[in-house]
């Protein structure tokens, strides 16, 4: 196919990035130029040589510009046919548009910042959508560019080879009505009222990875469009080996857990599971109660932080174990000197608040696949309801609600314990909650952790009141625990009988 050197150009405007060059580029090709609304004021400002759209198709604007570029001689322009339609174009007066830079209005950035429901609905662009369109439809004689990240390879192939090819204006063609897909989407998705469902998801594949959970297995990173954070997925990667499956999977889990508390806080993922957490009043001390769960675990394992990182922690972290993955919010420059004395270790920067564009859980099942909402489901203080003669202190109480943040990320059945907000005991994936329970025990005797006095979550109800008793043999002195199974009272009547101080939350933390 032909080379197309486009004569008229219509640009038309949200995101100016770039505009002087690709203004003064078509100025130098003598390519004549229209313009609308801001668009036309910000090129007026660069150069005189620029036709407002009212002006040449002798129609103002109206409705408060929603009505500009909708108008036959703008889209006959666009539309028409150069081997067939020139005659009926000729006899209207119409000229042809043969090249198309138009990009839309911000709709999903717009709706991201909480607007009102009347800002976003004005966000819904009409005319800028139906010149892509209309452009991306007849590719063959003409030239669409909507991302400003596409003109310096526009120019260049037009500056060496005389014009656009076919191959070319076909790629830009595909991409108008990706964008239009995700736009549409988009505008589907808020209209419901913020309702997702699988249908939602948009993705973009980020990269190949060396395999999946095995060796056997192939595996590739897809990151969702339109993300404005740095998230696991897409995480500024500060130094070290390419990630794994694994890594990227225990990565998730560990930051989705340490990203729960509020105050300096270090989570330890092995397996995929929580083996050692802690909350305290520097990230260096969070790091070292952590470790102490259970060092054994800790080696090889993924180390997240929910603070900036200090070269102390830093040389600490270096000094005590073999790390995979260490995952902040910042880090000081003596920090990332030490870790890079250790160059395998990947170092990862993620950004504390996180993109939820697309909520929800996937997950593949035999013909079919599994779509629910996060488990975002958050206790507070006075939704717990202590179901016991004796009341828990207050300090009992914060590390019972430490220890119930912690459970949500522990693998059921799941049973944690702390003391003082570090975990001292966790027990994880068991068939059995009693053995979860004997695991979390065992783990901190191995460790020379004083478990009596301590508090105890469990993920989900005690059918039968051997948890209890086994809770109470180890020296447990609170427990919390979602409650609603047919035998609380039998439950409750154990705890009591060992002066356990109980809550009930009323929801469970599950996790498969």
């Amino acid at each position: 196919m032909s080379l197309i050197q486009p004569k008229t150009a219509l640009i038309s405007l949200s995101d100016k990035t770039n505009l002087k060059e690709i203004v003064d580029f078509l100025i130098e090709k003598d390519v004549k130029m229209l313009s609308t609304g801001g668009t036309y004021k910000a090129i007026k400002e660069i150069t005189d040589s620029v036709i407002e759209v009212s002006e040449f198709t002798g129609f103002e604007e109206m409705m408060d510009g929603r009505v500009k570029t909708l108008h036959p001689k703008i889209h006959a322009g666009i539309l028409a046919r150069r081997d067939s339609d020139m005659d009926i174009l000729k006899e209207r007066g119409y000229e042809t548009i043969d090249l198309v830079i138009v990009n839309l209005y911000p709709f999903k950035e717009t709706i991201q910042e909480d607007c009102a429901f009347e800002e976003a609905i004005e966000k819904i662009d009409i005319g800028g959508p139906t010149m892509i369109r209309a452009a991306a439809k007849n590719f063959k004689d003409v030239v669409v560019v909507t991302d400003p990240k596409d003109y310096e390879e526009v120019m260049s192939e037009w500056d060496n080879n005389d014009g656009i090819s076919f191959e070319s204006r076909k790629k830009l063609s595909q991409k108008v009505f990706s964008i239009m897909a995700d736009y549409n989407k988009s505008i589907a998705s808020y209209l419901s009222e913020g309702g997702h469902g699988l249908h939602d998801y948009s993705f973009q594949k980020s990269t190949s990875l060396r395999y999946g959970e095995n060796p056997h297995q192939s595996a590739t990173l897809f990151t969702f469009d339109n993300l404005t954070k740095k998230n696991i997925a897409n995480a500024e990667i500060i130094q070290g080996k390419e990630l794994s499956y694994n890594n990227i999977v225990d990565a998730d889990a560990a930051w989705e857990c340490v990203r729960e508390f509020d105050n300096p806080a270090c989570v330890i993922v092995k397996h995929a599971n929580p083996c050692g957490v802690a909350e305290s009043d520097s990230i260096f001390i969070a790091y070292d109660l952590a470790y102490k769960t259970d060092p054994t675990s800790a080696f090889g394992g993924i180390i997240a932080f929910n603070k900036i990182i200090d070269h102390k922690t830093a040389k600490e972290v270096n000094s005590r174990q073999f790390v995979e993955v260490v995952i902040a919010p910042g880090y000081e420059d003596g920090a990332v000197e030490e870790f890079s004395n250790k160059k395998n270790i990947r170092i990862l920067k993620v950004d504390i608040k996180q993109d939820n564009l697309y909520p929800g859980t996937i997950k593949k099942v035999s013909g079919g696949i599994l779509f629910q909402d996060d488990d975002l489901k958050g206790v507070r203080i006075e939704d717990l309801k202590c179901v016991t003669k004796r009341q828990p202190s207050e300090n009992e109480i914060q590390d019972l609600m430490f220890a119930w943040k912690v459970a949500k990320f522990v693998k059921s059945n799941a049973i944690v314990y702390v003391k003082n907000k570090q975990t001292i005991g966790i027990g994880a994936g068991q068939m059995s909650r009693v053995i979860s329970a004997e695991i979390a025990n065992l783990k901190a005797k191995e460790e020379g952790l004083e478990v009596i006095g301590s508090a105890m979550a469990s993920d989900a109800f005690f059918p039968f009141r051997d948890g209890i008793d086994k809770a109470a043999s180890s020296g447990i002195a609170s427990i919390i625990q979602p409650g609603g199974s047919v035998k609380d009272e039998e439950v409750i009547a154990a705890a009591d009988e060992n002066n356990i101080a109980m809550l009930f939350t009323g929801t469970r933390h599950f996790r498969h």
